[in-house]
């Protein structure tokens, strides 16, 4: 007997999550797990801090020759991120 009513497990899930108010902030520990991969480990050895609040990543650098270079390449690094996740999840990134 051949079910017609069948649905993909995946979209079960995120429906589940998008329902429970989960999928934000899966997505946003995805984003901040993927900082190491997108900058790579030179930067990641500079930074010391990362969160997100309101849509905007704050990254805590421990140089500011890091942070200055960082600066220019600001909306870079937020296309890359969110290309990570496959969502936005930011708009803008802040660095201290």
């Amino acid at each position: 007997m051949k079910r017609s009513n069948t649905e993909l497990l995946g979209d079960i899930i995120r429906r589940y999550l998008r329902l429970e108010g989960l999928e934000t902030p899966l997505n946003e520990y995805r984003l901040v797990d993927a900082w190491k991969d997108v900058v790579g480990p030179a930067v990641t050895r500079y930074t010391t801090n990362l969160y997100i609040r309101n849509q905007v990543l704050y990254v805590h650098l421990a140089s500011s020759v890091v942070r200055q270079e960082l600066m220019m390449a600001r909306e870079m690094l937020v296309r890359n991120l969110n290309a990570q996740v496959g969502s936005q999840v930011i708009v803008d990134i802040v660095f201290r």
